[in-house]
């Protein structure tokens, strides 16, 4: 079955280094753990992951920073000690004085030893904390060659919190960094623990409770969320016994001529199968006879684009469209993509692949006629496409995957969907979802055409376009996870109807 999760206690927020030390406050606060009592209970929590993951090891070396992420170090270093395992600490900077750290360093009965004479123990297990989230700057000195020495012995690996020189923000490291073999953390995940490249640098992520109470969630108000079937499962449409086809939302895809019309039929198939009552093709004439002869359940209109656009909404207004897969770049798409936003109202147009090429040096004329509209429209750019409409924030090598969607979907004012083996989602809101079950079968020619029908098909049923983006992008990943090996893309709409029937 697919994973799922309650909105409540189950980390489906996703939080900042920024948001997670608030957390830390406001639990404080709360109680009815204190500060330290939050740190043993970390403690407590690694001891539990160490020993279940590595029950033979021959040591343990924990390494120790000078802040609460040391602090964490020094508790688990105090409890193998206790439960009579060999371990060594190792440091790298005094505790502030007065500080949970340092309380947890003076009861720690294994007396610290020079990070810079560090170097791990074969048959022995690594406890990385040194810095975890909290690190805003590049690893160095003792450190940094820490990092080197684990890395170079093949030591396993265990990271508190995160891998210390990784950025608990945008997942990206900046020098040397630990490579964990598994990485706990607390609460709630951080953005790096779901982002390429930190997603692969935590290994297997343990999420653990160590006492933070849910009610801090409504004073911090996060925007991120892990792309769970919680976050939008009660928006899924569910059909009722009084339905037609059309009350059950009509998708119309615009084709591409007649040598590549092949998407388009691919973005219809995907359209049906996840519940649209009614899917049309709207062809160009030259292409008529050869989307016809494909296609049976789905609809064929002859639509040259853009003068006959408004005829066929007239004709038949769908709930949704997608223009874009397989269209090509030799006809007037930028003008048809105008044309539909302006005949469109309020419903969904899905643009992709063509669509979004097709404005690359015009960019801001899409998103002055998406503001000028009231379509409720979806971007879908992988991130070569992405760099076309947005080159100043794809250059931006400060910027994480979550910031730069974020920023494009408030100047879009669009729904996007950056796609990758982290795929993120954003609103124009601020709203976001990282996508987490991404899988290495999607990476076939015609999977993102899929997507886009997906998409569309869920909007047409009257699911809002953010959690239709969502609920696509992950049941795409599953459907094309339980497929494996000699995956195309023709097979990925056949496995919809399962994976709905599971969670309807």
């Amino acid at each position: 079955m697919m994973q799922s999760a309650q909105k409540s206690g189950t980390g489906l927020e996703v939080l900042t280094p920024a948001e997670m030390a608030e957390a830390d406050r406001l639990a404080a606060e709360i109680g009815p753990n204190d500060g330290y009592g939050l740190m043993r209970n970390a403690g407590a929590a690694i001891l539990r992951a160490v020993l279940t993951r590595y029950p033979q090891a021959q040591g343990f070396d924990v390494l120790c920073g000078p802040g609460n992420n040391g602090g964490d170090g020094y508790e688990v270093a105090r409890l193998l000690h206790e439960a009579g395992m060999p371990v060594a600490v190792w440091r790298e900077g005094r505790p502030r004085p007065g500080s949970d750290a340092e309380r947890a360093a003076g009861r720690c009965p294994v007396a610290p030893r020079p990070l810079d004479d560090f170097a791990p123990q074969p048959g022995g297990v690594v406890i990385d904390a040194l810095y975890g989230a909290g690190l805003a700057r590049a690893l160095d000195g003792a450190a940094a060659l820490a990092a080197e020495r684990c890395r170079a012995a093949g030591a396993a690996v265990i990271a508190v919190d995160l891998p210390s020189g990784l950025s608990g923000e945008s997942g990206r490291a900046v020098g040397a960094v630990f490579a964990a073999d598994l990485t706990v953390t607390f609460f709630r995940l951080k953005p790096a623990h779901l982002i390429e490249p930190g997603r692969a640098l935590c290994g297997e992520v343990a999420l653990a409770d160590i006492g933070i109470p849910d009610a801090v969630l409504e004073t911090i108000a996060p925007k991120t969320f892990r792309n769970l079937p919680a976050l939008w499962s009660a928006a899924l449409p569910r059909p009722r016994r009084d339905q037609h086809k059309y009350s059950r939302g009509h998708v119309a895809v615009l084709s591409g001529g007649p040598s590549s019309t092949g998407a388009a039929r691919l973005t219809a198939l995907a359209a049906a199968r996840i519940g649209a009552g009614a899917v049309s093709i709207w062809s160009p004439g030259n292409a008529l006879a050869v989307n016809a002869a494909h296609l049976t359940s789905i609809m064929v209109r002859k639509v040259d684009a853009p003068d006959g656009l408004a005829a066929a909404f007239e004709a038949r207004r769908p709930d949704a469209m997608v223009i874009g897969p397989g269209f090509g770049l030799d006809r007037p798409l930028r003008e048809t993509v105008i044309e539909a936003l302006r005949l469109t109202g309020k419903r969904a147009l899905v643009l992709d692949a063509d669509a979004l090429t097709a404005f690359r040096d015009a960019p801001d004329a899409l998103f002055a006629a998406i503001a000028a509209s009231e379509a409720n429209a979806v971007l879908t750019p992988h991130e070569g496409e992405f760099a076309r409409l947005y080159p100043d924030l794809a250059a931006d090598e400060g910027l994480s995957k979550l910031t730069r969607a974020r920023a494009a979907a408030a100047r879009a004012g669009a729904v996007v969907i950056l796609k990758g083996p982290d795929t993120v989602i954003a609103a124009p809101d601020g709203r976001a979802a990282i996508n987490e079950n991404g899988s290495p079968w999607l990476a076939t020619a015609g999977s993102g055409d899929v997507l886009a029908g997906m998409v569309a098909g869920l909007c047409a049923q009257k699911m809002p376009a953010f959690e239709a983006a969502c609920a696509a992008v992950r049941l795409h990943a599953e459907a094309a996870s339980r497929f494996g090996p000699g995956l195309i893309a023709e097979d990925l709409p056949g496995l919809l109807p399962a994976l709905l029937r599971e969670l309807l």
